[in-house]
C-alpha cells in the first residue's frame, strides 16, 4: 500500500510544471542617445551655475553651521534651531534691503 500511495506522489508532482514551455516575446524599442560635445557640457554648467545664488559669506556659513551642530548634539531642539536661523536670515535680509535703498 506505501508503494502505491508513493507511486501516486511522484506522478502528481511530476505532472505540475512537466511540459509547460513559456514563450515570451522581447522588444526593443529604438532609445536614441544623445551625442554631447564637451563645449556643449561646459556651457550648459555655466548657464546653470549662473543661475544659482552667490556664495554665502564665511560668518554666515559658520553662524547656520554652529547653530546646525548644536541641533545635532542635542543642545538646542530642532524647533528652535530652525526659528532662531529663519529669524536671523529675515533680519539680516531686511538689513540688507535697506542698506541697498
Amino acid at each position: 500500500m506505501a508503494k502505491t500511495e508513493e507511486k501516486t506522489r511522484q506522478e502528481t508532482h511530476a505532472g505540475d510544471g512537466a511540459g509547460l514551455h513559456l514563450h515570451m516575446r522581447t522588444l526593443h524599442p529604438p532609445v536614441p542617445v544623445p551625442y554631447l560635445t564637451k563645449e556643449e557640457v561646459t556651457s550648459t554648467a555655466r548657464a546653470a551655475a549662473s543661475r544659482l545664488p552667490a556664495t554665502p559669506a564665511a560668518k554666515d556659513l559658520a553662524f547656520y553651521g554652529g547653530l546646525g551642530a548644536l541641533a545635532v548634539a542635542g543642545a538646542l531642539e530642532w524647533p528652535v534651531a530652525l526659528a532662531v536661523g529663519g529669524a536671523t536670515w529675515l533680519v539680516r535680509s531686511g538689513r540688507k534691503k535697506t542698506e541697498e535703498e
